[in-house]
């Protein structure tokens, strides 16, 4: 006879499944609406978490990246094909020593378990791209980085991006320096082939392609965590037609109705949103 501990594994299986299948008709009643395509993240409160949980900085992050997983389970299943996580800000790098150790650590950690679970990653389609002044992280980081993109740049079900040594305006300054250089060169080869024309001027098309950001479509929805209404020199360019969600939770508290509301609130702002879109 079933004793009392035998039978809470196959009520937890149970229950784990029927949370499964409340989701799914979670999502079907909101694929009614539009479905935002591209939800950006600023990764927020995580040292207050600590702090309220008395816990110390690795496991608040530990903590962080639990949340980050789970945002990106729901947001595949919902159909949303680009993420992107504001993981680390070039101005983070004037925190102490320890806590950006945390964060590189648990960075290279979860990077090098990506390249072991290669074919898994394969499998789910999930694409990962790093932007940022990569230059600036430890060379362990920045290689391991470096080779999960190589690893995954064949596939384009999910396409995470991960923003880290990252600054908008100097994501900015470095396209303008990039679109100039371009522009020099072309005035040049001008010089060698008059019939070369280049246009003097910088147009915005022109820049933007230069971005490190414009591999991905810009964010419909950005998202910043502890109820801070702040951009924090994050996607300035980008998230000039976005809608902005702003929950109180902190990050490592983030879930699934955080998300639910923001696509809500999309679906119910999207006729707009596209008007000013296509005022652009």
């Amino acid at each position: 006879m079933e004793t009392e501990a035998e039978s809470v594994p196959a009520l937890l299986k149970l229950l784990r499944i029927l949370v499964y299948f409340l989701r799914k008709l979670l999502w079907r009643v909101l694929s009614v609406g539009a479905i935002p395509k591209h939800i950006a993240f600023i990764v927020d409160g995580n040292r207050t978490y600590a702090k309220k949980k008395n816990l110390d900085d690795e496991a608040s992050y530990r903590a962080a990246f639990t949340a980050l997983l789970f945002i990106c389970k729901y947001c595949s299943e919902l159909g949303v094909k680009h993420l992107t996580f504001f993981a680390f800000s070039i101005d983070n790098f004037r925190r102490t020593p320890q806590q950006i150790k945390c964060v590189m650590d648990l960075l290279l950690e979860k990077t090098q378990l990506l390249l072991k679970e290669e074919n898994l990653v394969k499998k789910y389609g999930v694409r990962v791209i790093f932007v940022g002044n990569l230059q600036l992280l430890n060379e362990p980081l920045r290689l391991a980085a470096e080779k999960a993109m190589a690893a995954t740049a064949g596939n384009s079900k999910i396409i995470i991006s991960v923003c880290v040594a990252y600054k908008s305006s100097n994501e900015i300054v470095c396209a303008i320096q990039k679109s100039c250089k371009h522009q020099l060169n072309a005035e040049s080869c001008a010089l060698k082939m008059p019939k070369m024309r280049p246009s003097k001027s910088i147009k915005l098309v022109h820049l933007q392609k230069y971005l490190s950001m414009s591999v991905v479509p810009n964010p419909n929805i950005l998202i910043r965590t502890s109820g801070e209404t702040r951009l924090s020199d994050f996607l300035l360019w980008q998230t000039t037609n976005c809608l902005l969600y702003s929950p109180a939770a902190l990050w490592p508290e983030i879930g699934l109705r955080h998300l639910v509301w923001a696509i809500l609130n999309y679906q119910r702002l999207y006729p707009y949103l596209e008007r000013k879109k296509d005022q652009v």
